[in-house]
C-alpha cells in the first residue's frame, strides 16, 4: 500500500505536520537519543525471560538471521511463545494490520484513512471474523487463546512507545493519545480476511471488462479477456474426471452423467429442485430513488471501483490482474538424485518492508498426541502457526487458485430498499463509528442486501461515470452490492493447525477441506515418497452466469445455489510423470470437468517454462535441490519469441536501428545487466500504451502481464486488427505502424534515462527494487523514509518470468510484485531444504536482521532451512529462555 499519512490533511496543516516530524528527528539526533531511540525496542534475544502464564520452560534458539526455532512441551506454551516472539520482532506491524482489518486505521493516522476504514467497514472484515470464532474447534480457539495470551504477555513489559518499536516514536506527532489495545484471538483470525481479500481472485477483471465495455463492443472486450490456450499450455491436472464420488483421477469424461461438462460461460443447468420461476423484466416505479432519477450502472460501478482500489493490500494488488501470482512444483523420487521428493514454493506478492511473510520453527519437545507440532516454516506475524512449509513427514505449498468468489451485483434501490423479483425488499442497515486521531468521530451507514453489502455507497463523492455503460450491459442501477465467499464466516484456522500436524496424503487431503477461503492450489510431499496436488476452498455454483461481468441484482437469475462440495474439486496422488507443477495456470480443461472454477487464470507462460525445464531436468539426469532453485531464478521472457520476430522484420531508420540490433540473437533471458532485456521490455511497455490506452478507460489499461502476452499474440497474425489503429489519428495504423512507434519511443525514453549508446544499457538501471515500508516509507518526508526503507537492488526476472519481478507498464519499470520468498524442501534431507525471505525476520529498522535477507533474495541466493534440533542448536547464536 501506498502510504502518505499527510495527504489528506488540510493544505494548511500538511507543512506544520512535516515540519514538526522532522524537528522532531532531528531534535532526537541532535540530543544523541538518536541511537537510543532506535535500540530501544531491540529484542532480548538471550539469557532468561519471565512469562506470565507458561506452565514450563520454553527454549528460543536463533541463527545469524533471526530465525526463531520454539521447543516447548505443551501447544498452548509453545503458541504463546510464538505470540511473545512475533510481537517482540514485528508488533508495530501486526497492530497496524489489525487495525487494516478492523477499518480503525484513522485512530492511527487521523483523517488520511478514512476512505479505507470506511470500505472496509462496510465489508465488515472484523464483524465475520467475530462471528468465526465460536465456529472453530475447541483446540484451535486455544490455540488462538494461547496466543494472544504471549503478545499481551510482551505488551505488559514493554509500556513505553520507545521499548515497542521506533514508529510509535514517530506516530506520537499524529496521534499523542494512541495506545495499543490487548490482542485478542479475533486480531488473529480478521488477518484471514486481508490474506482472502488480496488473493481474491477475478473481481478486479470482472470491473476491468465493465469499464472497458463503456467504450467498446462486447465483443472487442472479450478479446482481450481471451480463453486459456489449453492446447499449448497444459492445465495442473491433465487427466481424471468427476465420477460417482467425487472427482477420481483415474476417471474419464462421461462417467458421471447427472450433469455434463461445460465451457466457460456457458451457462449452467438449473437447480435440481427446478428451474427458478422467472419474473418479469421489472422497472422502477415512480417513487423510486430520491432525486427522481435512474441512474445507469456506469456511476455505481465506477464508485464501486474506486472503493476497491482504496482497500489497503497488505500481501499484494491484483488490480491489474497480474500482481497476485505464485510458483510451486514438486517433483517425485523417481527424478531425484535421493529418490525422495523435492518440493518448490515462492508466492508471488507485494514488496514491503518488513516482508509480509516471518520464518520460524515451533516443535514439541516429545512430540505425541497431546503436542503433535514438529514445524518449520513460513508464518504470519498475528496467526498462530505456519502457513507454508514442512513438518517431519509433510511438506506443502501454495500458489493462488484464483477461483471466481466474488460477483458485483448491480442494485436498484430506493432510500433502504431494493428490488428484487418485483417486490422491494428491506436493506438490513447499520451505523459505524470511526474514530479519528486528532477530530472527531465519523459515523458511516452501511446497507446490505441478499447480495452482500453495498460498496457503491462508501465512493459516493468519486467523480466520473462510464458513459453508454447501461446500453453495453442491458440494465440500469443505481447501486453495487459484493458478494464474497470470505464475507462468510468459516473454519480456515481449524485447517491450518491441521496442515500442520498432517502425517499422511490423507490427513493432508482432510486438512485442506477445511481451508475455505482464500482457495489455493496445495502441492504435497512427503517423506514415504508421495507427491499430491488438491484444489480446496469454497467456490460457488451459479445458477447462471459465469461470474465474468456484473449482473443484475433484481431479477433473482443469476443467484449462488450452492459450492462446489470438496470431494469433487480437483486433485491428484503420484501421478505418472512424476512431477506436478501449479503456477496460476488452468486447474482443468473445462472438457474433463463440469464446474466453472473460472475463466481468469493466468495463461500459463510461467507453468510451461517450468514444465519444460523441469522435462529436460528429468532426461538428462536426477534433479537435486540446486537444480530446483536454479529454475526459482529463470528470467526467461516466453512471449519474445513472439514478438522479437515481428521486430527485427520491421524496417526502421537513424540510431533504433541500433537498439533493435540488440535482439538480433537475444536468448530472451532477463538478467538484471542485460541490455537486449532493457530495450525489449521498453518496447513492451511503449507497445501496449500507444495500442490501447487511446481505446480503454483507466482501470482497464494493459499492466503488461501474461493476459497482455495473449492478446498481443492474437493480434501478431492480424495486422489490421482494429486495435492497432491510433484513434486520435485520420489515418489507420496497422500493426507495422505501432512496432516501429513504439521501438522509437522506447529509444527515446531510454536515451534520455540512460544514455544514448544501447550497449550501456542495463535492465536492472531500471527495473529495481525499492523496499518501502507500508506506513511511515511513503510519508513524503527523506530524513523518515530514510529510517525505514532500504533499497534500491538491481533486479532480474520480470512480468510472468519464473522470476516473476513485476512491473506496471502505465508506471514504470520498479518492481511492484515479486516471490515474496523461496523455499525447496528435501524430503530425503529435510536440513538439505533451502529458503529465503525478501527482508529479513526483525521488524525493527537498524536491528541485524531488519533487512540482512534482501540482499541474498536479491542475488538468488538462499539460506539453510534447518529443522533437526540438533541441527538447530548447533547453528544458534542467541539462546532465550522463557520461563513461567
Amino acid at each position: 500500500m501506498r502510504f502518505r499519512p499527510y495527504a489528506r490533511l488540510p493544505r494548511a496543516l500538511r507543512w506544520p505536520a512535516r515540519v514538526l516530524t522532522v524537528l522532531l528527528v532531528l531534535g532526537l539526533a541532535l540530543a544523541g537519543a538518536g541511537v537510543w531511540g532506535v535500540r530501544a525496542s531491540f529484542p532480548q534475544l538471550g539469557g532468561e525471560l519471565t512469562v506470565d502464564g507458561l506452565t514450563a520452560k520454553v527454549t528460543v534458539y536463533r541463527d545469524g538471521t533471526g530465525i526463531p526455532h520454539i521447543y516447548a512441551d505443551s501447544p498452548d506454551d509453545l503458541f504463546m511463545a510464538q505470540g511473545y516472539v512475533h510481537a517482540q520482532d514485528r508488533f508495530f506491524e501486526m497492530d497496524f494490520r489489525r487495525h487494516v482489518t478492523a477499518g480503525r486505521l484513522s485512530e492511527m493516522f487521523g483523517a488520511a484513512t478514512l476512505t479505507e476504514d470506511r470500505v472496509i467497514r462496510t465489508m465488515g472484515w472484523r464483524r465475520v471474523a467475530e462471528k468465526e470464532l465460536p465456529l472453530l474447534d475447541e483446540r484451535t480457539r486455544r490455540y488462538l487463546n494461547a496466543y494472544a495470551a504471549g503478545v499481551n504477555a510482551w505488551m505488559r513489559q514493554s509500556g513505553g512507545f520507545a521499548d515497542r518499536s521506533l514508529e510509535y516514536v514517530l506516530l506520537r506527532t499524529t496521534s499523542p493519545d494512541y495506545r495499543p489495545e490487548p490482542w485478542t484471538p479475533v486480531d488473529s483470525l480478521a488477518w484471514l480476511k486481508a490474506m482472502a481479500w488480496d488473493l481474491r481472485s477475478n473481481m478486479s477483471s470482472e470491473i476491468g471488462r465493465a469499464l472497458a465495455a463503456s467504450r467498446l463492443p462486447r465483443g472487442r472486450v472479450e478479446q482481450l479477456w481471451p480463453d486459456y490456450p489449453y492446447d499449448t499450455n497444459p492445465p495442473i491436472v491433465t487427466r481424471g474426471s468427476l465420477g460417482e464420488r467425487g472427482f477420481d483421477q483415474d476417471a474419464e469424461p462421461g462417467a458421471r452423467t447427472t450433469e455434463p461438462p461445460r465451457r466457460p460461460g456457458e451457462r449452467a443447468p438449473e437447480p435440481t429442485q427446478g428451474p427458478v420461476e422467472r419474473a418479469p423484466e421489472p422497472t422502477l416505479r415512480p417513487d423510486g430513488p430520491p432525486d427522481g432519477r435512474v441512474a445507469t450502472g456506469a456511476g455505481a460501478l465506477a464508485r464501486a471501483a474506486a472503493a476497491v482500489r482504496a482497500v489497503p493490500s497488505l500481501m499484494g494488488d491484483p488490480s491489474g490482474g497480474s500482481g497476485i501470482g505464485s510458483n510451486s512444483w514438486v517433483v517425485g523420487g523417481g527424478h531425484t538424485r535421493s529418490g525422495k521428493p523435492l518440493l518448490a514454493n515462492d508466492p508471488h506478492l507485494s514488496a514491503g518492508m518488513p516482508s509480509v511473510w516471518y520464518q520460524a520453527g515451533l516443535h514439541c519437545r516429545i512430540k505425541n498426541a497431546e503436542c503433535p507440532f514438529d514445524v518449520t516454516g513460513f508464518t504470519f506475524s498475528g496467526v498462530p502457526g505456519v502457513i507454508i512449509g514442512h513438518n517431519d513427514r509433510v511438506a506443502w505449498g501454495f500458489t493462488n487458485l484464483g477461483p471466481d468468489v466474488a460477483d458485483l451485483y448491480l442494485e436498484r434501490t430506493r432510500e433502504d430498499s431494493y428490488l428484487f423479483m418485483g417486490d422491494w425488499k428491506p436493506m438490513a442497515t447499520r451505523v459505524e463509528t470511526i474514530k479519528v486521531a486528532g477530530g472527531a468521530d465519523v459515523r458511516l451507514t452501511v446497507r446490505d442486501t441478499m447480495h452482500g453489502p453495498i460498496i457503491s455507497d462508501v465512493m459516493k463523492d468519486a467523480e466520473g461515470t462510464l458513459p453508454g455503460m447501461g446500453a453495453v450491459l442491458g440494465q440500469e442501477a443505481d447501486a453495487v452490492a459484493l458478494q464474497w465467499t470470505a464475507l462468510e464466516p468459516g473454519r480456515t484456522a481449524d485447517s491450518i493447525f491441521a496442515l500442520n500436524t498432517a502425517q499422511d496424503w490423507q490427513q493432508f487431503r482432510r486438512a485442506a477441506s477445511g481451508f475455505e477461503v482464500p482457495a489455493q492450489n496445495l502441492v504435497y510431499a512427503d517423506t514415504a515418497g508421495n507427491i499430491g496436488y488438491q484444489a480446496p476452498g469454497r467456490i460457488p455454483v451459479r445458477t447462471r452466469g459465469d461470474g465474468t461481468w456484473p449482473v443484475p441484482g433484481w431479477t433473482g437469475e443469476y443467484a449462488w445455489r450452492s459450492t462446489i462440495p470438496f470431494d469433487e474439486l480437483p486433485s491428484v496422488y503420484n501421478p505418472p510423470q512424476g512431477y506436478i507443477v501449479t503456477a496460476n495456470n488452468a486447474v482443468v480443461d473445462p472438457d474433463r470437468y463440469p464446474h466453472d472454477l473460472t475463466r481468469d487464470w493466468a495463461y500459463g507462460y510461467r507453468s510451461r517454462r517450468i514444465l519444460d525445464r523441469l522435462g529436460r531436468a528429468v532426461k538428462d539426469g536426477k534433479v537435486d535441490v540446486a537444480a530446483m532453485s536454479a529454475l526459482q531464478q529463470d528470467d526467461h521472457n516466453g512471449f519474445a519469441r513472439f514478438l522479437v520476430p515481428r521486430l527485427t522484420a520491421v524496417e526502421v531508420a537513424g540510431p533504433v536501428r541500433d537498439a533493435l540490433a540488440l535482439l538480433r540473437g537475444w536468448d530472451h533471458s532477463q538478467g538484471a545487466g542485460s541490455a537486449p532485456a532493457m530495450y525489449f521490455n521498453a518496447v513492451w511497455r511503449h507497445l501496449l500504451i500507444e495500442t490501447f490506452n487511446d481505446d480503454l478507460p483507466e482501470g482497464a489499461r494493459p499492466d503488461g502481464g501474461d493476459r497482455w502476452f495473449e492478446v498481443v499474440r492474437v493480434m501478431l497474425e492480424r495486422p489490421d486488427d482494429a486495435f492497432w489503429d491510433d484513434r486520435a489519428t485520420p489515418r489507420a495504423e496497422t500493426r507495422d505502424d505501432m512496432l516501429r512507434r513504439a521501438m522509437a519511443a522506447a529509444y527515446d525514453e531510454l536515451t534520455a534515462e540512460l544514455g544514448p549508446d544501447p550497449g550501456d544499457w542495463r535492465w536492472g538501471d531500471l527495473h529495481s527494487l525499492e523496499l518501502v515500508h507500508q506506513t511511515f516509507g511513503t510519508s513524503g518526508i527523506g530524513p523518515i523514509e530514510w529510517l525505514f526503507n532500504r533499497g534500491p537492488f538491481p533486479v532480474a526476472g520480470g512480468d510472468d518470468a519464473v522470476n516473476a519481478a513485476g512491473w506496471d507498464v502505465q508506471e514504470d519499470y520498479t518492481v511492484g510484485w515479486l516471490p515474496s520468498m523461496r523455499m525447496v524442501v528435501d524430503l530425503a534431507d529435510l536440513d538439505g531444504s533451502r529458503w529465503i525471505n525478501l527482508t529479513g525476520a526483525s521488524g525493527h529498522a537498524f536491528h541485524d536482521n531488519y533487512w540482512d535477507q534482501a540482499p541474498l533474495w536479491a542475488d538468488g541466493r538462499t539460506v539453510p532451512m534447518l529443522s533437526r534440533p540438533e541441527s538447530v542448536k548447533k547453528a544458534a547464536v542467541h539462546t532465550l529462555v522463557l520461563t513461567p
